[in-house]
């Protein structure tokens, strides 16, 4: 991870939650999204100051398995994807959503369904777009895929109806 430049957001950004709030947030969702329900997402750290979650993920062979009895690659890339986001969300203060414009998945070794361990953190967060990174583990905490993404901050407001 770098370092945080002074014109970044998360100087800007509101901390008026702790990271034990928005972790408590997560944990006690009633109505999570699919997709979250679908991987198996609990969200196990939050690091406001580091601008780093971890989050554990259970997915089912029937669920998200491919022929082989492995994690097929596009739901890797969602797990991916979920840490990365709920990172940049987390270092806008909980007043964005962090939508991927583009993502780079490298697949180190083959995800077997299964606990695993995401860890995501924002790299650079400015106010128009956003530079994130994340990992995914095994249970034996070997790394199993890495991933970079762009996304672009969108205030929780520009979704409302």
């Amino acid at each position: 991870m770098s370092d945080i430049a002074p014109n970044d957001v998360a100087f800007d950004a509101p901390q008026s939650l702790t990271d034990e709030a928005i972790l408590a947030r997560f944990q006690t969702s009633k109505n999570p999204p699919g997709s979250a329900r679908t991987l198996g997402f609990h969200m196990l750290s939050v690091n406001q100051v580091e601008r780093r979650v971890e989050i554990a993920f259970a997915p089912s062979v029937e669920a998200v398995g491919n022929p082989m009895g492995q994690v097929q690659g596009g739901f890797v890339c969602a797990m991916l994807d979920e840490c990365m986001s709920v990172a940049g969300m987390i270092a806008s203060g909980m007043t964005s959503v962090v939508p991927t414009l583009e993502m780079k998945t490298s697949f180190l070794r083959p995800a077997l369904p299964g606990p695993l361990k995401g860890v995501g953190w924002v790299v650079k967060q400015g106010r128009t777009v956003c530079f994130l990174e994340g990992e995914l583990y095994d249970p034996e905490g070997r790394l199993l895929a890495r991933a970079s993404a762009t996304a672009i901050p969108t205030p929780f407001s520009k979704f409302k109806t």
